[in-house]
């Protein structure tokens, strides 16, 4: 057997398989999860973690402490009733923005998705309360774990009640694909891929 040949044949063994790819586990348990999981969020620190089903269930139902299982509910409403005047009272800067009630503050808290990541806005108490008048769906938000998140399309405000880790990835999308002043076609490209996605559900 040659040199060339042997180095060849060295070689073949001598090269290591692909790594695989690193196996998603609860943050709770450790339990291994499956690609598509259940998710609970810390209330102190906003912080959204994965969970297996049994660990899940454990935070359902009001339970006590600092973790609430968040909820799979999606609601469509393509026409959110008084949104323009809401929208204009929050001064939002983008045609996004989402709503939760925080209660470790004990107040709804509004923010919007930008290259920064959540960016939270100023939000009067009066506006918000006469928008849930107005839409009486947004009365069942579950604190915390649920959020109205809105897309504005010219004069048209199109809400949406979603699971609050929704919310965080759409600031995910946003974070790692917009580019320069006004996000560029890739970004949108995902982001109404994103509601599309969301009005299926709803």
């Amino acid at each position: 057997m040659t040199r060339v040949a042997q180095q060849g044949g060295l070689r073949r063994f001598a090269r290591r398989p692909p790594p695989a790819e690193p196996e998603e586990r609860c943050e709770l348990c450790a339990r291994p999860v499956d690609a598509e999981h259940s998710h609970v969020v810390n209330v102190e620190s906003r912080a959204i973690l994965c969970a297996c089903r049994p660990c899940y269930l454990l935070f359902t139902h009001g339970a006590a402490g600092k973790h609430r299982a968040i909820p799979e509910r999606y609601v469509h409403l393509p026409e959110l009733a008084g949104g323009a005047a809401w929208w204009e009272s929050a001064g939002i800067p983008v045609r996004m923005a989402f709503v939760f009630t925080n209660s470790e503050r004990g107040a709804p808290v509004a923010f919007y998705p930008s290259p920064a990541g959540a960016t939270e806005c100023l939000l009067a108490l009066e506006s918000w309360d006469r928008l849930v008048t107005d839409n009486p769906v947004l009365a069942e938000l579950e604190a915390d774990v649920e959020a109205l998140l809105v897309n504005v399309d010219g004069d048209r405000f199109e809400g949406f009640l979603v699971p609050i880790d929704a919310c965080y990835r759409l600031v995910g999308l946003v974070r790692l694909n917009w580019k320069g002043f006004d996000g560029g076609t890739e970004a949108w490209r995902e982001i109404d891929a994103f509601f599309e996605d969301l009005r299926a559900h709803g």
